[in-house]
């Protein structure tokens, strides 16, 4: 059993994955809260123990990170937790994957097990659609591949602007709206947000098949909002929420393999 770690500018997943994609707990802590490596031992090994996991039990950690200040924190930390060492992925591990862009130590490392994950699983060339803090797009061919993508604001951007920077536009959840055209302002805003998001990852999808010229492009929804967003897009053929922690897994089994 691994320890993975998706650490992302808002949330950290952590995850306790068996084999490769088995996915056996996972849970969300805040990226955001600033924390000494004494406090992250404190929360994860509680968090673990309550699970029913102990760190005795895991081969090894691994993590993705695109916050450096909490990498080198939670490095440290892990190494204290897990037995069996800690693997952070990044541009420089030595994956089965390509990164052709224009600089690969750019590209971030959630962005890097995804490609390693849709190789592995997928086996075709495919869209990652991750709905995390950011939205982005990655396109990944079959043989793993990153030629490049899109970063859009997240799903949860025009919520949080629309509460700071009106005055009486109230704050609203990101549900589905029952109906397109709303008849109260707390409906007209859910549609607006929830729809707009809908039809900009359609709109997006589209755009990125032509232009890449992969009509047939496999298109998978990951992260955090896939759940509730993938199955209401035309475009999103697979949800899997769990993607980048199956990759940070697979990461983790070649790299010591190696």
């Amino acid at each position: 059993m691994q320890l993975v770690l998706d650490v992302g500018n808002t949330e950290t997943v952590v995850g306790a994955v068996t084999g490769r994609d088995r996915v056996e707990g996972h849970w969300r802590i805040s990226t955001q809260v600033p924390r000494t490596a004494d406090e992250y031992v404190y929360l994860l090994r509680g968090m673990l123990r309550d699970a029913g996991f102990g760190g005795e039990r895991f081969d090894r950690a691994v993590l993705a990170s695109v916050v450096p200040a909490a990498t080198d924190v939670l490095v440290p930390t892990l190494e204290r937790l897990v037995e069996g060492g800690v693997i952070n992925v990044d541009a420089e591990s030595e994956l089965p994957i390509r990164l052709e862009v224009d600089d690969p130590r750019t590209v971030g490392a959630d962005r890097i097990v995804n490609t390693l994950a849709a190789r592995e699983i997928f086996g075709r060339d495919t869209i990652a659609v991750d709905l995390g803090t950011a939205t982005t797009y990655d396109c990944i061919t079959a043989e793993g591949v990153f030629v490049g993508g899109v970063i859009a604001p997240g799903v949860s951007a025009g919520l949080e602007w629309l509460g700071r920077r009106t005055a009486k536009l109230p704050r609203v959840e990101m549900v589905p709206p029952e109906t397109v055209v709303g008849t109260r302002t707390e409906t007209c805003i859910r549609s607006g947000i929830f729809y707009g998001v809908i039809d900009g990852i359609d709109g997006m999808v589209a755009r990125i098949r032509e232009e890449w010229g992969r009509p047939e492009a496999l298109v998978v929804a990951t992260g955090g909002f896939a759940p509730l967003v993938g199955p209401h897009t035309r475009s999103v053929e697979v949800t899997e929420p769990f993607l980048t922690l199956y990759g940070l897994a697979i990461a983790g089994e070649l790299l010591t393999d190696r």
